[in-house]
């Protein structure tokens, strides 16, 4: 919004500018044309974030595809690939708080010891979150279809990128309540 002018002349079609001859001395065009400059630099470098953004996702996705299949193989052991391997790693559940890559492979093999008890695995509802270029959180839910049993819940992950790609570095998994007959 006009303000007082710094002197010269005003008039319907010159604009006045608070802060002196600088202002004044440069021209439209010049102006116009740092304007643009600045702006197509914007725009450069949110088109390029937007890119790594996305190709940053879709490698969190394809992290949650690969433990989908070999959880539906049956085989934890690749399963856990999606997992830092460091005794830094976090699960927590209903059962509590577990540190420790180790840990938490015991963990799976425990609750779930064959294919049949692990059932077939899927997701739904992912969002992912990128809170930085090396990180990220999704959320969504988790379904198991088995013979006897059909358990699901909901879960966030923390991940973040490493030179060996994107890894989980804390799972915090809660399943639904067991509905019962009525």
């Amino acid at each position: 919004m006009p303000e007082e002018s710094s002197g010269g002349e005003t008039g319907p079609n010159k604009p006045r500018f608070r802060g002196g001859n600088a202002m004044k001395s440069m021209s439209y065009g010049r102006m116009s044309g740092i304007v643009l400059a600045l702006l197509a630099s914007w725009v450069a470098l949110g088109v390029a974030r937007t890119s790594a953004g996305q190709s940053d996702e879709a490698a969190i996705r394809e992290v949650f595809d690969q433990q989908t299949a070999a959880w539906n193989r049956g085989d934890s052991l690749a399963f856990m690939d999606g997992y830092w391997k460091s005794p830094d790693t976090e699960f927590v559940g209903a059962g509590g708080m577990m540190r420790g890559w180790d840990t938490v492979l015991a963990r799976y093999r425990r609750v779930y010891p064959d294919a049949k008890a692990m059932g077939q695995l899927s997701f739904s509802g992912l969002e992912i979150r990128m809170l930085s270029s090396d990180a990220a959180y999704a959320t969504g839910e988790y379904h198991l279809v088995r013979e006897k049993d059909h358990p699901s819940g909901v879960f966030t992950v923390i991940v973040r990128k490493f030179p060996e790609g994107w890894r989980v570095i804390h799972d915090h998994s809660t399943a639904y309540p067991v509905e019962t007959g009525k």
